[in-house]
């Protein structure tokens, strides 16, 4: 099934460095729109991917450190002026050395929070909207794939062309992509 301006074109490769070699030729051609699928994650597919660019993750990781920490700092301190008979052997009632470890504990936290919070986003997971192309059971096991979910019909033939020639052991288009498991 192609959408109104594309069509679906997905290619299924047995071996990692025929799919980083297929990556490369789309790339060196200027054909974007593909989305990459693997079994499992391999630093290869990411530093070809996104050409040595971090994460963006890591600001996530940032944020979640600061807040856990600001909050780890008010729970504190604001306990502690709530209850302000509870002095720690004479120390001002909010002084950072006895909350320290409070502090780091929800510094840690947070981080944790907010990068698997970060990565879920930045996955797209979960894919209950991903394309029925995407969906393909078989890169679960042992197999990769690059799926165009909206290419331009122009480029088909350039596209299927790259994909065969970077040694994609399947290569189909429009409503081929969709793999129906078989009955055993």
């Amino acid at each position: 099934m192609s959408s109104a301006t594309g069509i679906r074109i997905k290619g299924i490769y047995e071996h990692l460095d025929c799919l980083l070699t297929g990556i490369d030729r789309l790339k060196k051609a200027n054909i974007t729109g593909w989305t990459v699928m693997a079994p499992l994650p391999r630093h290869e597919i990411l530093e070809i991917v996104y050409e040595g660019r971090p994460s963006p993750v890591r600001w996530w990781t940032l944020t979640g450190a600061v807040t856990g920490m600001t909050i780890g700092l008010l729970l504190t301190s604001l306990t502690n002026t709530q209850w302000p008979m509870i002095l720690p052997g004479g120390k001002p009632v909010v002084s950072l050395v006895p909350y320290a470890v409070i502090m780091f504990e929800c510094t840690i936290l947070g981080g944790a929070l907010f990068t698997t919070l970060g990565a879920i986003v930045h996955c797209g997971l979960p894919g209950f909207f991903l394309d029925k192309a995407i969906q393909d059971p078989r890169v679960t096991d042992s197999s990769f794939g690059i799926v165009f979910t909206d290419a331009p019909t122009g480029d088909q033939a350039k596209i299927e062309a790259i994909l065969r020639d970077s040694g994609a052991v399947e290569v189909t288009s429009g409503d081929a992509t969709l793999y129906d498991v078989p009955n055993n």
